[in-house]
């Protein structure tokens, strides 16, 4: 039975673990709902040297990455992947972006370091958007009031459904995908306006107000959020790992979700 190790077992890592689990693998993990500690050297560096697949969820820190600071030279030999962000292509005024426009220059620059040291080690690096699914999506920000509509003109952002995140990791490991970057987003970016209405849509819900940043009160996050606008392109991703989105818009994934 093959075996993947995850470091960081958070929200999209679960994920991808039952898919794994579901297709036959044997899958171990860090984190607090993991069966190993990430400062336990000698048992990490166990599950490293026995799996097949090693898989970094785990997000940078104040000097660089975690993992490979800590790891870096027992994932030698070992085929392994990240899990980082579109946001390392910073702001594009709305442009299309894909796996060969340069990184480093959004505010992500933590972020844009770690995706650079991964990709340099030999990673396979999936460049994830805005990631909602079960218990995280605009339809529970709506339910519990938190949902905003911010009058931004042309604003664009990318996002993708969980679900989707952990078969395009899958398709490139069980395929033995060249290694490099992979976006792995739905086919159609739009603004969270847009979302925000279709999710009030569906709950029967009267949309809120659009409003200014300030008006809506966002934290600093939120405001970096809104404060970079890109189309991603996800071609590379169909073409190499043959993946196609299950939801290829947000109007598939909130229905499923609803």
């Amino acid at each position: 039975m093959a075996h993947m190790f995850i470091l960081g077992l958070g929200y999209t890592a679960k994920r991808i673990k039952a898919l794994a689990e579901a297709g036959g693998w044997h899958v171990s993990a860090t984190g607090s709902d993991g069966e190993v500690a990430f400062d336990d050297v000698d048992a990490v560096s166990r599950h490293i040297d026995s799996a097949d697949y090693v898989l970094s969820s785990v997000p940078p820190a104040e000097g660089g990455d975690p993992v490979l600071a800590k790891y870096g030279k027992t994932l030698d030999s070992k085929r392994f992947g990240y899990l980082s962000s579109t946001g390392v292509y910073g702001d594009t005024k709305g442009a299309w972006v894909d796996e060969s426009a340069p990184t480093g220059t959004g505010r992500r620059t933590a972020r844009a370091y770690c995706d650079a040291a991964w990709m340099e080690h030999g990673a396979h690096v999936f460049r994830l958007p805005g990631i909602y699914g079960p218990g995280r999506s605009p339809l529970d920000r709506v339910r519990s009031g938190k949902a905003h509509r911010i009058d931004l003109t042309g604003q664009v952002f990318s996002r993708v459904h969980v679900e989707d995140i952990a078969s395009g990791v899958l398709a490139a490991i069980t395929g033995d995908a060249p290694l490099g970057a992979y976006n792995l987003g739905d086919d159609l970016p739009c603004s969270q306006n847009a979302v925000i209405e279709q999710a009030c849509r569906l709950l029967g819900s009267e949309p809120p107000p659009l409003q200014t940043m300030d008006e809506a009160g966002l934290s600093d996050m939120a405001r970096g959020f809104y404060a970079e606008n890109r189309r991603v392109a996800n071609g590379k991703a169909r073409r190499v790992l043959g993946w196609r989105p299950a939801y290829p818009t947000y109007r598939e994934g909130l229905a499923s979700l609803l």
